[in-house]
């Protein structure tokens, strides 16, 4: 049994993770970071929680670029094939959930 305090969970550097769960090929990460991640496609679905802080996720659809706002609680779900990434509003913390290995 394992308690996280998700807010003060910190890593050495931007989008360092803790590991919390392997679930059949299926991972959850706490994520910690104070820059942005890079464009970039999934290898499968996956959920994205804003724990601690804000975060701009840009995504792209039907080729044009859009951003969203998301604040503590609000939930991202990409779909395979979304291109999107995520620009962090000073620090955030991050639960995501996707399949092991992706990027």
């Amino acid at each position: 049994m394992t308690f996280i305090k998700a807010k003060d969970f910190t890593a050495d550097r931007a989008w360092g993770a803790l590991d919390i769960a392997n679930m059949s090929g299926v991972t959850t990460r706490l994520h910690w970071t104070d820059q942005p991640y890079k464009w970039h496609i999934n290898d499968g679905e996956e959920v994205f929680v804003v724990l601690d802080g804000e975060v701009n996720m840009h995504y792209r659809k039907n080729g044009e670029e859009h951003i969203q706002l998301m604040t503590v609680g609000d939930i991202f779900f990409a779909a395979v094939g979304t291109e999107h990434v995520a620009h962090p509003i000073g620090e955030a913390r991050i639960l995501v959930i996707e399949k092991e290995g992706s990027v």
